[in-house]
């Protein structure tokens, strides 16, 4: 049994998404590069084709390639890729690199979004993130457009906060590529949240890209569609309609946490 299988009978068996994208992140770094980028290939390959066991097992495995924390292993991954002729995989990682994150861009000015004190003060980042823990609907609403990846971070934890709060964060623009990264490692599992941060133009393509794995072909046909998006993202979700089946895929049930 090749570890893409066993990926794919074990992953989707596991209660709660957090478990699984534990197991995923043993598995990124478990394998040799050449091991983990063909078995990698193989979910893609699947997923392409609407395999739903496939896509909870791709969704897994998302909310670590976005994470710049493993930035220098997905780097490798995307090298192995693109040397061994890997095309689901290469399409996986087009973006993952730091150009993908967008970390070269300066600073989109997101400090005029802090709350401020009402002697006009900005609130410092330690007390904004004990707010962001405390269980009050009045404290989340101020912190909503708080634009540290800490605080929101801790936001996304909150039990509170619902799936349109959620949306709402995704949807601002001009995003900030940092507290995008936080959204979807934290919440891509739900549709409406991946198709957001999707079709925000301002949402950095290495994560976009390894979110349009997780789409339906209706949601593709609306990213390719949508003209402010950067090319890379639209010519993807292109390719990735073209070959998802386009009658065999029923819209799947949400990715359960």
């Amino acid at each position: 049994m090749s570890h893409a299988q066993r990926w794919l009978a074990t992953i989707p068996s596991l209660t709660g998404h957090k478990l699984k994208v534990a197991y995923a992140r043993v598995a990124l770094y478990d394998d040799s590069l050449s091991e983990l980028t063909t078995n990698l290939n193989e979910v893609c390959q699947l997923a392409e084709q609407a395999s739903g066991v496939a896509r909870d097992v791709l969704s897994a495995f998302v909310p670590l390639l976005i994470d710049t924390a493993h930035l220098q292993r997905v780097q490798s991954l995307r090298a192995t890729a693109l040397a061994s002729a890997l095309p689901a995989a290469g399409r996986l990682l087009r973006c993952s690199s730091t150009e993908g994150h967008l970390l070269d861009l300066p600073s989109s000015g997101g400090d005029a979004y802090v709350i401020k004190r009402a002697d006009g003060r900005p609130v410092s980042l330690g007390e904004r993130r004990a707010l962001a823990r405390r269980p009050s609907r009045a404290s989340l609403d101020k912190l909503m457009n708080d634009p540290h990846p800490m605080v929101v971070r801790i936001l996304l934890a909150n039990p509170r906060i619902t799936e349109e709060d959620v949306v709402l964060v995704a949807a601002r623009r001009p995003a900030i590529p940092e507290v995008t990264v936080e959204i979807a490692k934290a919440w891509s599992h739900h549709g409406r949240v991946r198709l957001t941060i999707v079709l925000n133009p301002g949402s950095p393509p290495a994560v976009s890209v390894p979110l349009l794995g997780l789409l339906v072909r209706s949601e593709l046909a609306e990213t390719m569609s949508a003209a402010d998006l950067p090319t890379t993202v639209r010519a993807t979700a292109r390719d990735l309609h073209e070959l998802r089946p386009p009658l065999a895929e029923i819209e799947p049930p949400e990715l359960k946490h």
